[in-house]
């Protein structure tokens, strides 16, 4: 007979089981860990360039889509609102979006409409001063808040700060630049992508 201990077989199948189980937890517990640092698929989403479908925009209408978590505008610009830039060159700050280019105008939109085309607006609807969102005054002539000569554009209520319908800043106001125009282009007439151009996404 052998020196060595016989080792009980219902201890070998409860030890064998116990290992197996702590395997499986142990497995489990770290694709849990694993999983942590993957991006949700909100996060995803948030990051993701946005579609927009611009069939049945009339002029003089604006849309409001998110993107990053941030208002994205779109405006159709009518004749009349397009004409009026070129009335606001000389009262807005930065005419020619000069200041922190990088950050706040693409290359294809530092002229005086800010856009690609001129009479779509795309720009991110956050005031460049405190993080506010201004409100639309499309309506010209004199209102409470603004200038007898206002040629419509929009109104950041918590400190006064204005921008013309090219999302410009006018001179002497708190807000530092003019609005952001995110990085976007066309997929076809009809058809916008914000967050990303022929460069890639922003």
């Amino acid at each position: 007979m052998s020196n060595e201990k016989q080792v009980d077989p219902g201890r070998r199948g409860l030890l064998v089981a116990t290992c197996a189980a702590g395997g499986v937890a142990g497995l489990a517990t770290t694709g849990m860990f694993v999983s942590t640092f993957q991006p949700s698929e909100r996060a995803k989403a948030a990051g993701a360039p946005v579609e927009v479908d611009l069939a049945g925009l009339a002029p003089g209408e604006m849309r409001t889509v998110e993107w990053r978590g941030k208002p994205v505008w779109i405006l159709k610009r009518s004749e009349e609102m397009v004409n009026s830039l070129k009335q606001t060159d000389a009262q807005v700050a930065d005419p020619n979006s000069e200041r922190n280019p990088d950050e706040l105008t693409p290359e294809y939109a530092r002229n005086e409409y800010r856009s690609i085309k001129p009479d779509i607006l795309v720009a991110v609807g956050i005031c460049t001063h405190l993080g506010c969102s201004p409100v639309t005054r499309f309506a010209t002539g004199a209102q409470p808040s603004l200038p007898d000569d206002w040629h419509g554009g929009f109104l950041c209520p918590c400190h006064g700060s204005t921008f013309d319908l090219a999302g410009r800043v006018y001179k002497n106001k708190p807000a530092p630049d003019n609005l952001e125009v995110p990085r976007h282009m066309y997929l076809s007439d009809s058809k916008l992508i914000i967050g990303k151009d022929e460069k890639g996404e922003a």
